[in-house]
């Protein structure tokens, strides 16, 4: 694939690797998944712009997230997933679905991808806390601000909201007819000005979407009722409880 030899599948994605007729197929799949297998609810799809390139930064408990994120956009999306999930038995369903493979020490081909598939005016999904834990954006990796500055592509804030709470392990797959909520804000506002330094649009769209998402989590969590789980890890014992390991 013109990569370097050994190089992970995250590393060595590229633009044409991903099929743009993928998620014409998986978002029903999703929707089926959302809708009859499980109970989702779905607050603010018409936040989602109609047309044109969109980033859609979501929050990340658990490991559904993406297959109950994909089905409850009203647009299909390609969404960045780690590339263990392509490793697997079911890859090749990942592959099909127009998924973009990220490997998590080295995203910036997965990145590339993104903004490729933004430059034609698709969605692009994105985790940005880069792995599951207590979704409440603590934290946020500099691949979506990289995203953002770079396309000028709007970014949503969603919060994927009941996929795992507290007592659920990191793993945890919720049972037929769960009840999970999706939740989609207006387009953050980055007020990233002209006339600053690359470095300090980067920073600044960080900022903005760090703040922006974690504000959207607490108030789809006060919408919903939904709580968020009590730590970013397994529970230890029998008995879970409200402390963080």
């Amino acid at each position: 694939m013109g990569a370097a030899t050994g190089a992970t599948r995250g590393q060595r994605v590229r633009p044409e690797d991903i099929y743009r007729w993928g998620p014409t197929w998986s978002r029903r799949v999703g929707w089926v998944l959302d809708h009859v297998w499980w109970n989702t609810t779905v607050h603010g799809a018409e936040n989602v712009p109609a047309t044109g390139p969109v980033i859609i930064a979501s929050n990340h408990t658990g490991i559904v997230d993406g297959p109950v994120l994909h089905g409850a956009l009203p647009r299909g999306s390609h969404v960045l997933v780690k590339q263990e999930f392509f490793d697997s038995t079911i890859g090749f369903l990942m592959t099909w679905a127009g998924q973009i493979p990220v490997d998590r020490a080295s995203g910036r081909a997965a990145l590339a991808v993104g903004k490729a598939l933004l430059d034609e005016g698709r969605v692009v999904g994105i985790f940005p806390e880069g792995t599951r834990g207590r979704g409440d954006v603590s934290e946020v990796r500099a691949g979506v601000a990289w995203l953002a500055v770079n396309s000028g592509a709007p970014v949503v804030p969603a919060a994927v909201l009941g996929t795992r709470r507290t007592g659920d392990k990191r793993g945890y797959v919720p049972p037929p007819r769960a009840k999970l909520h999706v939740a989609f804000g207006k387009p953050l506002d980055l007020a990233l000005p002209d006339g600053v330094s690359r470095r300090e649009r980067l920073a600044r769209a960080m900022d903005g979407i760090g703040a922006g998402l974690a504000a959207h989590v607490a108030a789809a969590v006060a919408l919903t009722g939904v709580p968020l789980p009590a730590s970013a890890q397994d529970p230890v014992g029998p008995v879970a409880t409200d402390k963080e390991e």
